[in-house]
């Protein structure tokens, strides 16, 4: 069946990983189009913040604090859309976390916690809001990298969580859409390196303070992806030039992208130490920050 979505004014939207990064350009792009938001983070400050800021310039926001690798949280999630506005209308699984590092490196701890945050998190905030969804219609939106196909060096479980992410959200889309016919549209966003907090808030295993592989493109690039789907049906979408590149390359090129990626390798650091290696990994950070930082040898510039 045909799926019939609502203009953004006329939306009850849930976002995942809204306190910075692509979760919170997609927020504000949202709010100022009329979408009533249900943000969702592990940084209650900030949340707070994000939501007075959306409020007090007339659209209509909540904060719920809670982790996307807790299903019981998601269910208290949409509960909470539920009791506020009444509906769900789109759902943006959108939280997710990095990790810079040798595979033969990285701790079973940290890549287990990364997974449950990745993967489990989409799986986790699908399942809840799918019964909401499949009774009144809706978009589920899962963020997934150029890295649900492609590859890169140092950042090898975030690779394969988001394999993961595409496969699953790939499965679900056939299971929903086509052999359920439920009204609902079921889309994977897959942009290139985005310029967010991404490397501040990565668990790091490296000897200097990582950084994103250049070119990024900017999170809003993003979120008007986000808010097309939300509106548009959408199978899938690739976000910035080098996402398609990139994608493509992998798939009909595999020999030639593995002597490339494997130059990239020292494009991922700044020539400093790490200045957080912990990240956000295991605890909230409280950054509000739509755009990354840029660091320098001897001190952030």
């Amino acid at each position: 069946m045909s799926v019939k979505l609502k203009e953004l004014k006329e939306q009850v939207m849930v976002i995942t990983g809204a306190s910075s990064g692509i979760g919170l350009a997609t927020a504000e792009m949202a709010a100022e189009k009329g979408a009533k938001l249900v943000l969702a983070a592990r940084s209650t400050q900030t949340l707070d913040e994000i939501v007075g800021k959306i409020t007090s310039n007339g659209a209509q926001a909540i904060a719920v604090c809670c982790d996307v690798a807790d299903r019981q949280q998601m269910d208290r999630l949409a509960q909470a859309a539920i009791e506020r506005f009444g509906r769900i209308d789109t759902w943006v699984n959108n939280a997710g976390q990095g990790m810079y590092g040798r595979l033969d490196e990285v701790s079973e701890q940290d890549s287990k916690r990364l997974f449950d945050i990745n993967f489990w998190g989409v799986v986790n905030g699908s399942l809840a809001a799918l019964p909401h969804l499949k009774s009144n219609g809706g978009a589920l939106i899962n963020v997934g990298s150029e890295v649900s196909e492609a590859y890169v060096p140092l950042l090898g479980i975030y690779t394969a969580s988001k394999h993961a992410v595409k496969g699953y959200t790939d499965v679900l889309r056939v299971e929903i859409e086509d052999v359920d016919k439920a009204p609902v549209s079921i889309t994977l966003i897959q942009p290139t390196a985005v310029d967010t907090p991404f490397p501040q808030h990565a668990r790091n295993y490296m000897e200097q303070e990582p950084k994103l592989p250049p070119p990024t493109i900017e999170a809003q690039q993003v979120a008007e992806a986000i808010l097309d789907a939300a509106t548009t049906p959408t199978r899938d979408k690739r976000v910035g030039t080098m996402a398609k590149v990139n994608t493509t390359m992998a798939t009909l090129l595999p020999g030639m992208t593995d002597r490339l990626v494997a130059k990239r390798a020292d494009s991922q650091h700044y020539n400093e130490p790490p200045r957080h290696p912990e990240g956000t990994l295991h605890k909230s950070g409280e950054s509000l920050q739509v755009a990354g930082q840029t660091h320098g040898t001897g001190g952030q510039t």
